[in-house]
């Protein structure tokens, strides 16, 4: 069992930054895809980023390129830089990780909900306009 536990949540202004940390029961400096993902109200949760843990192996949504950056602050935390914050960012991020072999050369862990095997309880942000 892995317990994860999002913190960094909050109400924001359109263009703001937030930044979101995911803390970790279990030392990952390998073996480990991790990622974030975002449910927005109504809508059904997405991947926005994920990283390899103890890599610098990520990959990101498209509407997040450029914007948000995903990184490993300690053996047992992950980070979601969030930069250029819009309204359609608003909703809950869950980090979410499953046990993982190093991604072969130009791949990267996935950004999909069913591939995740442990989640946290989310983290509630509210971008306005």
């Amino acid at each position: 069992q892995v317990q994860l536990v999002e913190s960094g949540g909050d109400s924001v202004q359109t263009g703001g930054s937030l930044r979101l940390s995911c803390a970790v029961s279990r030392l990952m400096t390998n073996g480990y895809c991790m990622a974030w993902f975002h449910q927005a109200p109504g809508k059904e949760r997405e991947g926005v980023a994920s990283l390899y843990a103890g890599s610098s192996i990520t990959d990101y949504t498209d509407s997040v390129k450029g914007r948000f950056t995903v990184s490993q602050d300690n053996g047992k935390k992950f980070v979601l830089q969030m930069n250029s914050l819009k309204p359609e960012d608003t909703g809950t991020y869950y980090c979410a990780v499953f046990g993982a072999m190093r991604p072969a050369l130009g791949s990267v862990c996935p950004l999909i909900n069913g591939r995740y095997i442990f989640w946290g309880q989310g983290t509630q942000v509210t971008v306005s306009s």
